[in-house]
């Protein structure tokens, strides 16, 4: 008797059920990219404070940072940086180390979901390759915000592994440490404003 495959969709609290392996973007709800961003933490849960720091509070600051980087993007674009890392509402948030250790089927996995979400919200399955770079940049001048405001590092060891940032860019911004159910409405407001944007 063959072995029923393996299951490979994630039941959301919407009610959609995603598939992992082959994701379709009418199984993508902003309500569940939301609720599951605000409730994963980012460094493993190894940061100060009284509350982890979440991707869905990680891909708020990103897009602020596109947003100096890029002043005169479309809001398209800046919806991009806001779901840079929705994949993680299923598959979590992997710290670098870890990538490179489980390679290319991890890529693989979020490339799917991130098409599958891209289109969800009116965006292309494939970012041009400059707006890749300045979300990147985003992502990195973040990644060194956290790690030396709540991940311990000193700022020469924070420059080592993620560059020295403009401190021009990042001048008044703090990291911020919020409940999650507060954080999941932020995500949720500036998804929302960035999609009436663009109409």
């Amino acid at each position: 008797m063959a072995k029923s495959p393996a299951r490979a969709w994630q039941r959301m609290l919407s009610g959609r059920r995603l598939d992992l392996l082959d994701p379709t973007p009418v199984d993508v709800e902003i309500e569940d990219i939301a609720h599951g961003l605000a409730f994963v933490a980012r460094w493993n849960g190894q940061t100060r404070g009284d509350h982890a720091y979440s991707v869905a509070e990680h891909s708020l600051l990103v897009e602020t940072l596109f947003t100096r980087i890029a002043p005169r993007a479309p809001a398209k674009w800046r919806l991009a940086a806001l779901l840079h890392d929705a994949p993680e509402y299923v598959i979590g948030d992997m710290i670098s180390p870890v990538k490179a250790a489980v390679g290319p089927g991890y890529e693989a996995l979020d490339d799917k979901l991130t098409a599958a979400i891209h289109i969800r919200f009116g965006l292309p399955a494939t970012l041009p390759v400059q707006v890749k770079r300045q979300i990147k940049k985003a992502d990195r001048i973040s990644a060194w915000m956290e790690a030396t405001q709540i991940a311990g590092f000193a700022d020469t060891e924070a420059s080592r592994f993620f560059g020295t940032p403009d401190h021009a860019i990042i001048a008044d911004l703090t990291i911020l440490l919020r409940p999650p159910v507060e954080t999941r409405t932020a995500f949720t407001r500036r998804h929302a404003a960035l999609l009436e944007d663009m109409t």
